[in-house]
């Protein structure tokens, strides 16, 4: 199982209610159709009497607008009129979490470590707790010079 990006993009352009409706709704079966079970778990392998299967999690996100316009006038000056238009857009991402495995020795979960993010993870812990150690020790170094006359 690989990692998996997909966009989303609709636009809608001078339509009525009703084809807007039916346009959204299509685009939003065709939109969670990508994080259905399929795409959590994948095709089970069996080797003998074991069976693997890979997991995956997956994140979905979607979002619509919609807007109409309209004139006005009157005898003397009849105007003009416009109205219409929305549009809307997501993202699904799905990555392998874990791998489950059936044997006749029960079931286990092996969990799928992303060494990079943990690395990441860690550095940016470290950096958080080093700016925050540095910031502690600050207000001492202040109060110490005030106490030694050299900040007024």
């Amino acid at each position: 199982m690989s990692e998996q990006n997909e966009n989303f993009n609709v636009s809608i352009e001078a339509v009525d209610s009703q084809q807007a409706i039916d346009l959204i709704q299509q685009t939003l079966e065709d939109f969670l159709a990508t994080a259905d079970v399929t795409s959590v778990y994948g095709e089970p392998v069996r080797t003998g009497d074991t069976v693997v299967i890979p997991a995956a999690e997956t994140l979905a996100v979607l979002g619509f607008g919609a807007g109409y316009g309209s004139g006005s006038g009157d005898e003397d000056n009849p105007g003009q009129g416009s109205g219409g238009g929305g549009g809307g857009g997501g993202r699904t991402f799905s990555r392998p979490v874990a791998v489950i495995i059936a044997s006749p020795d029960g079931v286990r979960v092996k969990p799928i470590y992303d060494l990079t993010k943990v690395v990441l993870a860690t550095l940016t812990t470290l950096g958080f707790m080093l700016a925050f150690l540095m910031r502690l020790r600050r207000p001492y170094k202040t109060l110490k010079g005030m106490q030694d006359g050299e900040i007024l």
